[in-house]
């Protein structure tokens, strides 16, 4: 046979960044403006064995670039990196290693936190969306649902075994329908991004299951895909968002640019630490040869430099445009926006979100805080940002579980926390409340673990919250007391009344709707086994149904969602009066009647936390009956004059002129 003719790079563009298809071509762009040399490395389809080394023929403005002839999609890929090993001056430089593209849109091969080295793979992006339409949900009609792509269908027994765990798992009928009965109108999924996992839970048997260690910007976890042929983890991911779409559900990414998979100076050097270390990383002032390490990951991405910040957003339009997503969820936002003289709402990535015309168009939610200096920054991102509101999560906890809070802090929660997002032309929609999310107990653990129980993640039960707020009800764990099930059922069903009830956005956590335990695990990061998966055979349907019916209502009922901070609320105690000062300021109130709205369109929130029945003073008129988490299935009636509350228990009603 003769040979093989000999691979040739001519000089090619410096942009695009990442590996692009040009006809019979592909053009290769990676960002290293202090290395010395770079070496376009090609591989077999697997990535096994190196087939060829060339080395790229230019460099402008910091990147290397070159068009290779003769190839196209489906090329596996990486690179040597040539320059100084200098860890004082943050360089970290090494040829013996093959790197990842960071532009990589599919990403071959692994490193289970000992061994292993990733590639890129060439990719087609081309993808038949037809009529996928994105459902613009106004921000306060929006109800996030928090999930995990695998963990929520993995026991779902309606699904077919080869798809549980699965992108198509979660687009199949099984899941969608059980979205559409709860009536959410977002899912937000952890992170989706290719990930890596750490040698400590390697050598464990353990993996980072949630997926905040991304190391491919732009590529899907393939661990989701199904592995059927004919498709990729990208086919399938469009084909879940497209399902999500059709369903009026839109998608709302957890992506994590705050820090990468290669953590601290141990670290594994996987793709950005050894194409340019000084470049993309924040390094110690007095000591380049450490990382700043804001985000308790071991490094911090530094987006103060223009191409780090470039890489960020090309990621985030790609994600967009590619995959269609709806908005982001930021991990450690505060991160993203930090400088040497720390936050600043107008840092130059929060200012290039706002006047890009593909993300300005999208849901942008920040986890407002991180360990680095003036890392709590809770209503302080930009207007159209949502935030996480950790003091709505704690506030309710206390509130409905027997901990230290005033019924002032309580009503701040409720209303929307117009002390932290009453600026700037922001709105109640701002504060994205929650009572669990991913990090934490479940609602179920929440009411019957005062303890963490983390043995099983490997760190001597030193990992996660110790501050919980929690409440067992009389018993720690499992119980099978009736008295202490029913308490706990019933807090249950306060707690997520509030939660839907309040002025904001609320999130659900997956599960929470149906029990779902995981046994007193707060930190269930590294547990992707029948801990984290919801169990779906256990599951109450009957709490389900009630969290369908409390988001029916307030789809229903518009002033339980209003859009500006203009709504009247009107506040009194159980016996009809208004709270004076005293009132406000008291730890041991914990009886209220909120008036929402006015006229036809006002409804009534009877609340009693105590742990007695309390006779409430109605304001004047005939109010409809519509909820009683104390009683579920307690007919509608007619309220008038007067109304008992059960203990631990919240009552809806609404103004019965209107019905």
């Amino acid at each position: 046979m003769p040979p093989e003719p000999a691979l040739t790079l001519s000089v090619g563009a410096a942009y695009p960044l990442g590996a692009s298809v040009q006809g019979g071509a592909v053009n290769f762009a990676l960002v290293a403006p202090n290395a010395g040399k770079v070496e376009l490395c090609l591989f077999d389809a697997d990535g096994a064995r190196q087939s060829a080394c060339l080395a790229l023929p230019a460099k402008t403005s910091g990147v290397w670039h070159g068009l290779l002839q003769g190839v196209g999609a489906g090329q596996v890929y990486g690179y040597r990196v040539h320059g100084p090993f200098d860890p004082e001056r943050g360089h970290r430089f090494n040829p013996d290693l093959v790197l990842l593209d960071p532009y990589a849109r599919d990403v071959v091969g692994g490193h289970d936190g000992i061994d292993g080295a990733f590639k890129g793979r060439v990719v087609d992006d081309s993808y038949d969306w037809g009529d996928d339409r994105a459902p613009r949900t106004a921000p306060e009609d929006t109800i996030l649902y928090e999930l995990h792509v695998k963990g929520f269908t993995r026991l779902l027994g309606g699904v077919p075994e080869a798809l549980r765990g699965s992108y198509p798992g979660l687009a199949h009928p099984a899941a969608l329908d059980h979205l559409a009965r709860l009536g959410v109108t977002a899912v937000s999924l952890l992170p989706l991004q290719r990930r890596a996992d750490e040698a400590r839970l390697a050598r464990s048997g353990l993996s980072n299951y949630w997926g905040y260690s991304t190391v491919g910007f732009f590529a899907p976890e393939t661990r989701y895909w199904s592995g059927r042929a004919g498709g990729s983890a990208a086919s399938e991911l469009r084909d879940m968002v497209k399902a999500l779409h059709g369903r009026g559900i839109e998608v709302i990414l957890d992506v994590v640019y705050n820090h990468s998979a290669e953590l601290d100076e141990e670290g594994p050097t996987l793709s950005l630490r050894g194409i340019d270390n000084a470049v993309y990383y924040h390094l110690r002032p007095g000591n380049r040869a450490l990382y700043e390490n804001w985000t308790g990951c071991g490094n911090t991405l530094n987006l103060s430099e223009p191409r780090v910040l470039q890489l960020v957003m090309d990621s985030l339009r790609y994600w967009v445009q590619q995959f269609h997503v709806d908005g982001f969820r930021f991990d450690l936002a505060p991160s993203l926006a930090r400088y040497e003289q720390g936050f600043s709402p107008r840092a130059a990535f929060l200012a290039a979100l706002a006047q890009d015309p593909v993300l300005a168009r999208v849901k942008l939610i920040a986890e407002p805080w991180d360990i680095g200096p003036g890392g709590y920054q809770l209503g302080n991102f930009p207007d159209g940002w949502l935030e996480w509101n950790d003091k709505y999560r704690d506030t309710m906890r206390a509130f409905w579980l027997g901990g230290e809070v005033t019924m002032g802090q309580f009503g701040r929660r409720f209303a929307g926390s117009s002390d932290l997002f009453e600026h700037h032309a922001r709105a109640p929609a701002a504060s994205v409340n929650f009572i669990c999310a991913h990090d934490g107990f479940t609602l179920r653990d929440l009411v019957s673990y005062q303890h963490k129980r983390n043995e099983a993640n490997g760190e001597g039960n030193r990992d996660g919250h110790n501050h919980n707020l929690g409440a067992n009800c009389g018993a720690e764990g499992e119980s099978d007391d009736p008295a202490v099930l029913a308490l706990r059922a019933r807090l249950r069903r306060a707690l997520l009344a509030t939660l839907v009830f309040s002025q904001g956005t609320p999130m659900l956590l997956a599960g929470d709707e149906l029990g779902h335990t995981q046994g007193g695990n707060n930190n269930a990061y590294c547990q992707d086994n029948a801990v984290s998966w919801i169990d779906w055979a256990g599951a109450d349907l009957e709490l389900g149904h009630y969290v369908a019916r409390l988001v029916g209502l307030r789809k229903r009922l518009p002033a339980l969602r209003r859009a500006t901070w203009q709504c009247p609320i009107a506040w009194t105690r159980f016996d009809g009066a208004p709270l004076d000062g005293a009132d406000w300021h008291s730890g041991a109130q914990r009886s209220i009647a909120i008036l929402l709205g006015a006229g036809l369109e006002s409804c009534l929130l009877l609340v009693n936390a105590t742990a007695h029945a309390v006779a409430f003073t109605l304001p004047p008129g005939a109010w409809q009956l519509l909820l009683d988490s104390a009683d579920p299935a307690a007919p509608p009636h007619i309220l008038q004059g007067r109304a008992a509350v059960p203990p631990h228990a919240l009552l809806l009603a609404s103004s019965h002129e209107k019905n």
